[in-house]
């Protein structure tokens, strides 16, 4: 049995920790969910926003159409967690993918696709549906936590970390290695993320810090490189496009081709760090995104593989935002990984880079 001082001790941890904890439960429509979300989204002023470490962008159009299947059915969906910050704007902390698919939905970016129980609705967009319809969509009621300003980062980090335990979110590399195991996964676990470089310039967020975030980013470098520019369709998400890249690279990797990426990695990092001031930071004092490492990092290894000898004057990425275009192909509010939008944020690191 507990002696009184341990259950004195259990009681004070338990209050002490949940003081940490400050929260109220909220609801608000879709409607006003979408608008606070995408007003002033352009500017990064909008009220409710997706933080950078979640700007990935990665259901499917099977997975969103589900969602709207079952918001339309009147299904209970998963409560959204939110943190309110010094300024009164909602950062979120768990929802991101769903609030982007309402937000797609209602701009008339998605089109939904094999619904299973809602068939006659399978091809068609938001602004399809009848009116009375539409209102009684945008008139759903979202739950929603929402952490006080007085959480600290560590908290949110912690909660992040405990609802996405096990989600397909930020795991992908942690199951890639134990599925697809190999020559390319062992160049890209034991060679190419014990490149310090790598560590310095592409600085992690601490609810990714021990997610293999690193490796993921590798092999997105290569993926993205070797696909471009016929990148494929990525509908059924670019994590699948990714494990079909792994399982084949494992079949054919020769040490030839394990000579020529090694020199083209490290070529790669050795120019960010010379060259951009903030290295794969939007600006200094930002973690990265993985769209954004996306951008450099092939945007680079093009253009030194056009020109080689490259201007090695120091910039400034962050000056790049002040295109309206390449902001919104950066952003990552929906489709993140659509051909064109690759295609278009690559090119235009490419093409600054050899037309300074």
């Amino acid at each position: 049995m507990l002696s009184e001082e341990k259950l004195a001790g259990i009681e004070k941890q338990i209050l002490d920790e949940k003081k940490t904890v400050d929260f109220d439960t909220r609801e608000f429509t879709i409607e006003f969910l979408v608008q606070k979300y995408l007003k002033d989204i352009d500017t990064e002023e909008n009220d409710i926003f997706v933080p950078e470490y979640q700007r990935d962008f990665v259901w499917d159009e099977v997975r969103q159409s589900r969602l709207i299947e079952s918001i339309t059915l009147g299904l209970p969906i998963p409560i959204v967690f939110m943190a309110e910050d010094a300024n009164g704007r909602l950062e979120i902390v768990d929802g991101s993918q769903r609030i982007r698919t309402l937000a797609a939905y209602l701009s008339d970016e998605l089109t939904l696709t094999r619904l299973e129980k809602l068939t006659e609705l399978n091809d068609l967009k938001f602004s399809d549906l009848p009116k009375s319809r539409q209102k009684k969509i945008q008139n759903t009621p979202i739950r929603m936590i929402v952490l006080s300003e007085s959480a600290t980062e560590e908290v949110r980090n912690d909660l992040f970390e405990r609802i996405n335990r096990g989600s397909d979110l930020l795991r992908n590399m942690e199951k890639r290695k134990g599925i697809y195991p190999g020559t390319f996964n062992d160049f890209i676990y034991k060679e190419c993320a014990k490149n310090q470089l790598l560590v310095k310039l592409a600085p992690l967020s601490k609810s990714v810090v021990n997610r293999q975030e690193h490796e993921e980013l590798i092999l997105r470098f290569f993926a993205m490189m070797d696909l471009y520019p016929k990148f494929p369709t990525f509908g059924r998400g670019i994590g699948v496009v990714l494990d079909e890249y792994m399982e084949s690279k494992n079949k054919t990797f020769t040490p030839d081709e394990k000579e020529i990426k090694q020199k083209q990695f490290n070529e790669m990092l050795e120019f960010v760090d010379n060259v951009f001031e903030n290295g794969f930071r939007k600006k200094n004092g930002n973690s990265i995104t993985r769209i954004f490492f996306e951008a450099v990092s092939v945007g680079v290894h093009l253009a030194l593989q056009e020109e080689g000898q490259l201007n090695s004057t120091k910039l400034d990425a962050s000056e790049w935002f002040k295109d309206h275009q390449f902001k919104r192909l950066i952003s990552g509010t929906h489709r993140t990984h659509s051909p064109d939008k690759i295609t278009k944020r690559i090119n235009f690191v490419k093409d600054k880079l050899l037309n300074r």
